[in-house]
């Protein structure tokens, strides 16, 4: 039986077959075959582009942070936060559920908080500067240090 008996196929399926009346000759076929895999061939790759094209097609890449807080750092200057500041408690143990309630209740401004540093820091990302609010209150508490710029 020949590949292209596919009518025939079809029929012992059970499935209706219309009347073909002249069958595709395999010359034919065979060329519509190569010209199919050949047109993936003739596209445009991409490849060619100018060279000052290349900075706005591809996206930057910076090199991975190396450390947890470093990352923790980064996910907040993604949120391209005009002020960042970092806390940590002045003993150094980790911060509990009544410091996070304390620096929430004292600076509402802030729109982000990470945690990291096992704990023991809180990122906070801001559009609104501390200094111009609660950060004398929470310097009593806390260590606070901006990394706005940093």
């Amino acid at each position: 039986m020949s590949s292209l008996d596919f009518p025939g196929r079809l029929e012992r399926l059970g499935w209706p077959v219309p009347n073909m009346s002249s069958q595709i000759s395999k010359p034919l076929l065979l060329a519509l075959v190569v010209l199919g895999a050949l047109l993936p061939a003739c596209t445009q790759s991409g490849t060619n582009n100018p060279a000052g094209d290349s900075a706005t097609t591809q996206p930057s890449t910076s090199p991975a942070p190396r450390t947890a807080f470093d990352r923790d750092l980064q996910y907040i200057r993604n949120g391209q936060f005009a002020h960042v500041w970092i806390f940590s408690r002045q003993d150094g143990k980790p911060l509990d559920k009544d410091d996070a309630a304390y620096l929430r209740a004292n600076a509402p401004q802030v729109v982000d908080w990470v945690t990291t540093d096992e704990g023991k820091r809180v990122i906070a990302g801001t559009n609104f500067d501390l200094a111009q609010g609660n950060l004398p209150q929470l310097r009593q508490r806390f260590v606070a240090e901006d990394y706005t710029g940093k």
